[in-house]
């Protein structure tokens, strides 16, 4: 009988531990967020603080922000990054977007170009092939070369809208990342792309807009005009899990801006 006893006492208690144990992994599971690669800086550094105070690690699939509305729609990530507003057609599917941050677009060339401030208007004529030399604009005598994102890009879908060119362009690459425009860019003396203001390098030279300089301040007072937003993508009629939810309150919250302003980005809040 006493044995008995020792044996339930012991079961019980394996079941109570185990239980902890089930209910401790819950609460820690990983968030997937999955999208724009113009993100990956304020993401990375919101993901580390988040880890930091919680323990709760938050992966990061960069694969362009169609492919992260689009992992939402099929339930392959919790959060979706898209650096582009939904599309009419994402909502009455049941997305819903949070803007996170709002995120300038620079117009890059290499260094060694003398073109320093072009209008609005101006890049529109040269990214439709209608000016076609540099020294058109002041600068060198050597044919433009257009260096773009990949249909579905957040960042090209921004630019494009902005400077109303959509379908227009005439791009002699369209590449897959913004680290890929920028090394594209870094190697060619005549090209000029676009690429997220928060993943500038000192490689290449980010060029005046109008006047403005593309800088936190002249996004923030909307002076600086080719910017776009950053957006959470979630389902609208699904509750995220708790620890999606967690993050998700966390970077929404107004004590992360100092965070997001420090990935070079002007948090919405």
């Amino acid at each position: 009988m006493k044995k008995s006893f020792k044996r339930m006492g012991c079961l019980i208690l394996c079941m109570v531990f185990l239980c902890g144990v089930m209910a401790g992994c819950a609460q820690n599971e990983g968030v997937a967020t999955d999208g724009s690669t113009s993100m990956s800086k304020v993401i990375g550094a919101l993901g580390e603080a988040f880890k930091s105070e919680t323990g709760i690690t938050v992966t990061y699939n960069a694969m362009g922000s169609g492919a992260g509305i689009q992992a939402v729609l099929e339930g392959r990530c919790d959060i979706g990054l898209s650096s582009r507003d939904l599309k009419d057609e994402e909502k009455a599917k049941g997305l819903e977007g949070t803007v996170l941050a709002y995120d300038g677009i620079a117009v890059v060339v290499n260094p060694s170009n003398p073109v320093s401030d072009l209008s609005v208007q101006t890049i529109a004529s040269i990214f439709k092939g209608e000016i076609k030399n540099w020294s058109e604009v002041g600068g060198n005598d050597a044919e433009i070369v257009l260096i773009g994102r990949e249909a579905g890009s957040g960042t090209r879908d921004g630019f494009e809208s902005i400077t109303e060119t959509e379908d227009q362009c005439d791009y002699r690459q369209e590449l897959t990342s913004t680290g890929d425009v920028i090394t594209t860019v870094a190697g060619n003396p005549a090209a000029i792309g676009y690429a997220s203001l928060a993943s500038v390098k000192e490689s290449v030279k980010p060029l005046n807009v109008d006047g403005i300089t593309p800088s936190e301040a002249t996004i923030k007072d909307g002076s600086y005009l080719i910017q776009r937003p950053f957006v959470l993508v979630t389902k609208r009629d699904q509750a995220l899990g708790e620890s999606a939810q967690r993050f998700f309150d966390y970077v929404t919250s107004k004590e992360a801006a100092t965070i997001i302003a420090s990935a070079g980005v002007v948090a919405a809040q």
